[in-house]
């Protein structure tokens, strides 16, 4: 009686163990999904560097608590001049560690998942050009250029998107995810 109490407790277990099974094939090669958390960006810095010399012209917006109740800093340290040609370059920065993190670097790197875009508004007559590019050829942003046409006042509006699709007609088309966006007032004398 003893034993066929332990044939009946062998076969339980070998039911309860082959019902267990993992149905997928690959189960024992299967890696778990890499996840590629978004970048942190709190600062946005531009810097606008006349072609030929003179004054720089540097744009910044700041937001150290991200969706906290504080507003980004925004800064413009001067006015645009009529008919100028800029050298333009953006740095990304995540400020909540110390040092800083340089995110335009990762956006460098992974050129064709990101595309920076230039959107103008309330009449602000600039013409921008990209100056750097994906792996395929496709815009990035990064650097550009920008020339102040004629004078003007209104609004410059930065839109970083990740995997955007490429190519596009612009932000309307781009599709993706805004990892930053950031608009400043402008004046061109």
């Amino acid at each position: 009686m003893k034993n066929l109490k332990h044939i009946y407790a062998l076969i339980i277990l070998s039911i309860v163990f082959t019902s267990c099974s993992n149905d997928d094939d690959n189960s024992s090669t299967t890696l778990p999904a890499v996840v590629n958390e978004e970048e942190v960006i709190t600062t946005l810095n531009v810097r606008l560097e006349p072609v030929g010399g003179g004054t720089v012209i540097t744009l910044q917006t700041r937001d150290l608590d991200g969706d906290g109740p504080n507003p980004p800093a925004v800064t413009v340290s001067g006015n645009l001049q009529n008919g100028i040609t800029y050298n333009g370059s953006i740095e990304l920065l995540n400020e909540t560690v110390d040092p800083a993190d340089d995110i335009t670097v990762e956006v460098e790197e992974e050129a064709d998942e990101h595309q920076f875009f230039f959107t103008t508004g309330n009449n602000l007559d600039v013409t921008t050009t990209y100056e750097n590019f994906d792996n395929n050829g496709n815009n990035l942003g990064t650097e550009f250029s920008l020339t102040a046409n004629t004078i003007s006042t209104g609004t410059l509006t930065f839109t970083l998107r990740h995997e955007p699709t490429k190519p596009n007609t612009g932000l309307a088309d781009a599709g993706g995810e805004t990892d930053i966006s950031a608009t400043f007032n402008l004046e061109i004398q």
